[in-house]
């Protein structure tokens, strides 16, 4: 059964290369942008800030994956659950503040 799904993965994959047209020409060979001509390279180099940005967002996006359990079992957790998520928040918010103060989130 692996075999044989692993085999109709590769032909279906091929087979537009094995049956479909081949005509390139220099419009369909160009790079699209929205319908306008490409402004600069792809290649160019992109600031270091847009990926702490990016890793910080990810970083406190994450908090999501622990708060989302711990409000459904809200009740059930009573007086201590509700102790370890505040410490779980103040060590979140002390992270924020701390890289606020040293301008990770300013965008120049």
């Amino acid at each position: 059964m692996i075999a044989l799904g692993i085999c109709f993965g590769i032909v279906m994959s091929k087979a537009s290369e094995w049956f479909g047209p081949r005509n390139p020409n220099e419009v369909k060979l160009s790079t699209y942008e929205s319908g306008m001509d490409p402004v600069r390279s792809a290649r160019e180099r992109v600031s270091v800030k847009y990926y702490m940005v990016a890793m910080l967002f990810i970083l406190f996006d994450i908090e999501v994956v622990f708060l989302y359990p711990w409000a459904v079992n809200f009740r059930a957790l009573g007086s201590f659950g509700f102790g370890e998520m505040l410490v779980f928040i103040a060590i979140l918010m002390i992270g924020y503040l701390y890289l606020w103060k040293k301008g990770a989130f300013e965008w120049h």
